[in-house]
């Protein structure tokens, strides 16, 4: 008979009532330890933007760490711009988005919203020496800068005869009044009154302050289950204390009520992804977008020909004989092929306009202008090598012949060397066409209408990402194509082999 073991017995009964009281806990906070990807685009202050040391700050960001700590679960931020949030949460590549984003019935027809956590409007804001604009009604006729994706677009389209210039950030939108390009901005009145009073933004009032009231809210994806875990988190802060004292922090104030659901509850979208609907929506897009693809286009025929026309010019220059003037040719190349095509667009429709300014003098730049330029710029960089490396194939003896018939030195370049080292810069000369077409969709920054710009404004208003992207995909590769087979056309009919072939029979 075995005897009994009552030391082992208890120990047996201590892990098991232990693992016991485990499974219990999980049971009543299944959401312990979970992590939601929370998207933000970190350009809105003083709800959403980076500290000085990268990290990221302001209110909403407060906010959702304090739901998260009070709802028993983690977040990871992820930055998106604005106008990609709302696709990202249709595509489920994040759990839910807190950006100041206003709950609007379109909006809930796509995503689910929680209940409100901000009250906020909108306001106008234009230049301290404007004396025309004194509110919405004068806004007729203007040039209005505004948020690509926002209410302050949807407000401004209504309008009459108003000239739109959309931006990837309020920031660039504030920054284009600045400096001069337009009359007014449409945004959030906290953001604008935020940018004025920390002394960000000078030279700039506010009028007519909340034309609309609006209510901000965390987006989820349709029929998430996470969302009532962060109404849940919400209700407890809002209840506690801590909301108030999150509010004091940014605002100065004490908040105001909100609503305890979303104005839009349960919104249904009628336009659901199907197969015959997409293709439909393309369908639609197509007129728009075929108009951008015009514009894009124009901006790289005009780019290509100053390209070609300075990069020729910069490409001889590096060989010269004179140091100095091949040294600055260099730095020029170095400079625009070593540094982002995007900044430079930056620096020469942003950054000159705010320098010239600050010395006193009155200047802006034209999209269309500062968009050639910067591509010209650069792409003269590109041509320059090729047209060095072309220059650099053509036997030295060529020159020497040509030289001692009696040819001075430009003119044996006219007449003997480029046409020659042209033939063979054709097939590197079309992939630098080709890149630029492409690059064209970096001008849509500085709120240029081209292909990709026309297609974000269009996703803007219908949320389809999938179907509107396709479709400028789609015509991307058609030009792409079309212009590689015109190169390959060219390079076949200046190929000297045919040429001899052609005169031999």
């Amino acid at each position: 008979m075995a005897k009994f073991d009552f030391g082992r017995w208890l120990r047996w009964c201590v892990v098991v009532g232990f693992s016991c009281l485990l499974l219990a806990g999980c049971a009543v906070n299944p959401s312990a330890g979970k992590t939601l990807r929370v998207a933000t685009e970190p350009a809105f202050p003083p709800f959403e933007f980076k500290g000085q040391a990268g990290e990221l700050q302001g209110f909403s960001i407060d906010l959702m760490n304090a739901i998260a700590l009070a709802a028993n679960f983690k977040v990871d931020f992820q930055s998106l711009p604005f106008d990609g949030i709302i696709p990202a949460l249709q595509a489920k590549t994040v759990d839910a988005a807190i950006s100041s984003i206003t709950i609007t019935e379109e909006r809930a027809k796509s995503v689910s919203f929680s209940r409100p956590y901000f009250k906020a409007g909108l306001a106008i804001a234009i230049r301290t020496d404007n004396q025309d604009i004194t509110g919405f009604d004068s806004l007729k006729n203007k040039r209005i800068a505004v948020q690509l994706g926002t209410t302050g677009a949807a407000k401004a389209k209504s309008v009459p005869g108003v000239q739109i210039r959309s931006f990837d950030s309020a920031p660039l939108a504030l920054q284009e009044l600045l400096n001069g390009n337009v009359d007014a901005v449409i945004n959030d009145a906290p953001v604008t009154l935020y940018a004025i009073n920390t002394g960000n933004l000078q030279g700039i009032k506010v009028v007519q302050q909340l034309l609309t009231e609006e209510f901000y809210g965390i987006a989820t994806t349709k029929n998430s289950p996470n969302l009532a875990l962060i109404n849940d988190g919400l209700d407890r802060v809002l209840k506690n204390g801590t909301y108030a004292q999150i509010y004091q922090k940014w605002f100065k104030a004490e908040p105001p009520k909100l609503p305890a659901k979303s104005p839009f509850e349960n919104q249904t979208n009628t336009n659901a992804p199907k197969i015959f609907t997409s293709i439909s929506v393309i369908l639609q897009a197509f007129p728009t977008l075929l108009q951008g693809a015009l514009v894009t286009l124009q901006l790289t025929i005009i780019s290509v020909v100053f390209g070609l026309i300075g990069g020729s010019l910069i490409g001889i220059i590096r060989l010269s004989p004179i140091a100095p003037v091949r040294w600055i040719a260099r730095a020029y190349v170095d400079f625009f092929r070593g540094t982002p095509l995007l900044l430079q667009i930056f620096m020469i429709y942003f950054g000159l306009p705010a320098i010239l300014q600050e010395l006193g003098l009155t200047f802006s730049f034209d999209r269309l202008t500062a968009g050639v330029i910067a591509l010209s710029l650069n792409s003269a960089a590109y041509i320059a090598e090729v047209v060095r490396a072309g220059i650099q194939s053509i036997e030295p003896g060529q020159a020497e012949a040509a030289q001692s018939l009696g040819l001075s030195s430009v003119q044996t370049m006219i007449y003997v060397i480029f046409p020659q080292a042209f033939r063979r810069m054709i097939p590197p000369l079309g992939n630098d066409f080709i890149s630029l077409l492409k690059d064209t969709s970096l001008v849509s920054v500085i709120g240029f209408e081209e292909l990709l710009r026309k297609g974000q404004l269009i996703i803007a208003d219908n949320y389809r990402a999938f179907e509107i992207y396709a479709g400028v995909a789609v015509i991307y590769l058609c030009l792409t194509l079309l212009f590689s087979q015109a190169f390959s056309r060219l390079e076949v009919w200046m190929n000297p082999v045919k040429v001899q072939k052609k005169y031999d029979t």
